[in-house]
């Protein structure tokens, strides 16, 4: 028992900083290779941050006097990156169901809101952030409708402080093949269920539809009409038909995929990610047409059919950006996050230009989720939310300095650097002699 509450004491400590590494006096980083994303690379260049916010940033920077200096002589800054599909904070060990929060019961729940569930003091949050992936969005799973995705930076004492200011509904469009390799089902069997499938999604979306007709005439004339019933998934999906909130669809085979762009166009959706798109080199001339960015991954996976090559899922995303699809990079990981910057590497490695591999994991997602005013890039006026490295991110040899999260400079330790540091000095056999 004791053993239990220091290692969740121990957690507490690595997630949360003293509020002493909070830079409110203005803090420099000077002499470093600056990596803005969007507006190109500053060689020997200074970032002034102050109150979470860059102040200044580029060459010829005035320091004040009472600024607390890092010299990152030889070292590079990159905006924090962003994996856009992981369950962080909804599971801590997927074996154990007490420790699994990222679904409820039942097949339509868009009213069930991720960020809620959200423990602030997973390990495996410091483990990703010390990658140098500051900010994550967490979905929830199970059913068509399982609720409503969140963007979270890696830091805070509470699941609000952590909110990044996007969430979106999540649907897993109806699939019409097998479910993996161990589905025994009949051919018919599998048509029969996508058919339901799909016929339960067009219902629920036609109530939805006639639920926000309703209440916008009640709101546009309140004398005449009368309040519609109180109907919480109808409520989650009336902001969606509105286009004042994001759909984000989890699809994968291109059929399916072609299935959900005629129906989100069929339906008239304003606002609409994809995320997953295994198949989406097969179609990503229509995903193209349709101007819907996706959320492409994981890159380091295999290829859905045996008679693909063995690398088509590490082309995926460099066929679909040469089609025209803007694209956002995720893991589709919780313990693994921190491998954000090799699925951008391998994507990079096999098509994707080194420079739209950054954009996918920095300023694409944050556009997005709408969040780019503050995140993805590093420009005067956003959030001091970035890393420092001595190589290329993407490279296994690169190792992270520092980093910082709106401002908070993040304590460089994890659960991995404590068990590195623990067995890093041990002596064989030294237990035994201890026992005699």
């Amino acid at each position: 028992m004791m053993s239990l509450l220091y290692s969740l004491l121990t957690a507490a400590v690595l997630l949360i900083p003293p509020s002493s590494w909070k830079t409110d006096t203005v803090t420099a980083l000077t002499n470093a290779r600056i990596i803005t994303i969007t507006q190109g690379t500053i060689e020997n260049g200074t970032i002034l941050i102050q109150d979470g916010t860059i102040i200044q940033i580029g060459t010829g920077v005035d320091i004040p006097e009472d600024a607390r200096v890092i010299d990152l002589e030889g070292l590079s800054i990159y905006p924090g990156m962003i994996d856009s599909g992981t369950q962080m904070g909804l599971v801590e060990v997927g074996s154990l169901p007490e420790t699994r929060d990222a679904s409820e019961l039942g097949d339509l729940s868009p009213q069930m809101k991720a960020l809620t569930a959200v423990n602030p003091n997973g390990v495996a949050i410091p483990v990703t952030r010390v990658s140098g992936v500051t900010t994550v969005l967490t979905v929830p799973s199970g059913g068509m409708l399982p609720g409503q995705a969140a963007l979270i930076n890696l830091h805070g004492y509470t699941p609000q402080q952590m909110f990044a200011g996007f969430e979106g509904v999540v649907l897993r469009f109806p699939a019409t093949g097998r479910r993996g390799r161990f589905d025994s089902r009949s051919e018919e069997d599998i048509k029969k269920a996508a058919d339901e499938a799909m016929k339960k999604l067009n219902d629920t979306w036609n109530s939805a539809e006639l639920h926000q007709r309703i209440d916008s005439t009640y709101q546009a004339r309140p004398e005449d009409g009368r309040r519609p019933e109180y109907v919480p998934s109808m409520e989650a999906l009336r902001d969606v038909i509105r286009g004042d909130q994001t759909l984000i669809i989890h699809v994968n085979t291109s059929k399916d995929i072609l299935a959900a762009i005629e129906w989100v166009q069929t339906r008239g959706i304003e606002r609409v990610l994809f995320s997953g798109l295994a198949e989406g080199w097969r179609v990503a001339d229509k995903i193209a047409e349709a101007g819907i960015p996706c959320l492409v991954g994981p890159v380091l996976s295999v290829p859905t059919r045996q008679s693909d090559r063995f690398d088509k899922a590490y082309k995926n995303a460099g066929l679909m950006h040469a089609a025209g699809v803007k694209i956002a990079i995720r893991s589709d990981d919780t313990a693994n996050a921190r491998n954000l910057p090799y699925h951008a590497g391998f994507a990079a490695a096999y098509g994707l230009p080194l420079e739209e591999a950054l954009r996918a994991v920095t300023i694409n997602p944050a556009e997005f989720f709408g969040v780019d005013d503050r995140l993805g890039s590093l420009e005067v006026g956003k959030e001091a939310t970035f890393f420092v490295a001595d190589g290329d991110p993407f490279e296994t040899a690169t190792t992270i300095h520092h980093v910082f999260i709106a401002g908070y400079e993040m304590p460089m330790e994890s659960r991995h650097t404590q068990l590195y540091e623990e067995f890093l000095q041990r002596t064989p056999g030294l237990h035994m002699h201890n026992q005699d």
